[in-house]
């Protein structure tokens, strides 16, 4: 039996959330899969969507991805899908719950942080328990980042 071929779009990474990275301070970090249709599929294999200003809340004991945006695929016919919708979160009963519990807390919200195919070539999408931050707080997280990046600096010209 000949050993099956590898899927070239596999670990391909579709969309980063880099300004969340910036925006809030990720508590917890889950994978999560997306209930997609094949038009948004196709348009994701062409390397295609956005999820700077989306994010996940919960409807009726269940999480929501609102505001992503994964554009109509060109080859598509009249039963292409809105590039808007809401589209539902695969998850298990305990990771929703414990999403469920972080959202009722002051200030935790979900976000998305990536996008992306997994080794087998399914969609799935990196979410983050997180909690805002604020203008002073951003500052400090900057200040850290130099002084690491200075203090690496002296360490490898000295050593």
């Amino acid at each position: 039996m000949a050993p099956k071929k590898k899927d070239k779009s596999a670990g391909k990474l579709i969309a980063d959330n880099r300004k969340a990275r910036h925006n809030y301070e990720f508590i917890d970090t889950l994978e999560a899969g997306l209930m997609l249709t094949g038009t948004e599929v196709k348009s994701l294999r062409n390397g295609q969507a956005n999820i700077a200003e989306s994010y996940a809340t919960e409807e009726n004991g269940e999480i929501w991805l609102i505001n992503s945006y994964i554009p109509e695929y060109l080859e598509g016919n009249r039963n292409n899908h809105n590039p808007r919708r809401h589209r539902k979160l695969l998850l298990h009963r305990k990771e929703m719950s414990k999403l469920m519990i972080g959202i009722q807390r002051e200030g935790m919200t979900i976000v998305p942080n990536r996008l992306y195919f997994n080794d087998r070539g399914i969609a799935k999408l990196q979410i983050a328990l997180a909690k805002g931050r604020q203008a002073h707080d951003k500052r400090q997280v900057a200040k850290k980042r130099d002084w690491d990046r200075e203090k690496s600096r002296i360490m490898r010209d000295k050593g």
